[in-house]
């Protein structure tokens, strides 16, 4: 079974930044719905942001103005861009994405049965 793969995780000070991206581990025709989501150890599982194929993305408040989503659909793959990182955005990242035509919101249900990834980790220090 195709999965998403994470890459672009690593530590950085308060105040910077990362880009992570994710592509898919073997040929799939195109994830038409793609996003974001993290845990921070004793934590429950926050959507992040995601986007579709109408290119509308959809932030949580908490990224808002800092972290930006983007779908390159030709090489099917996904990146984050975080800036402004801050000790709270420490967290494992994961990528998520199906084939639906549009995202569902970030808190429903729907986003457990995609394809997700193995996660890639952030940990930001201030």
């Amino acid at each position: 079974q195709v999965q998403p793969v994470e890459s672009g995780g690593g530590s950085v000070q308060a105040g910077g930044s990362l880009r992570l991206s994710c592509a898919a581990s073997g040929y799939t025709t195109r994830w038409n719905c793609m996003g974001w989501f993290r845990q921070a150890p004793g934590q429950e599982r926050e959507g992040v942001a995601s986007i579709d194929t109408l290119r509308s993305p959809s932030y949580a408040d908490s990224v808002k103005g800092r972290f930006t989503i983007s779908k390159d659909n030709d090489k099917n793959t996904l990146h984050l861009q975080m800036d402004s990182l801050d000790p709270e955005d420490t967290a494992m990242y994961y990528c998520v994405a199906s084939h639906y035509s549009q995202c569902p919101p970030m808190a429903h249900r729907a986003w457990l049965s995609m394809d997700w990834g193995q996660g890639t980790q952030v940990t930001v220090s201030s």
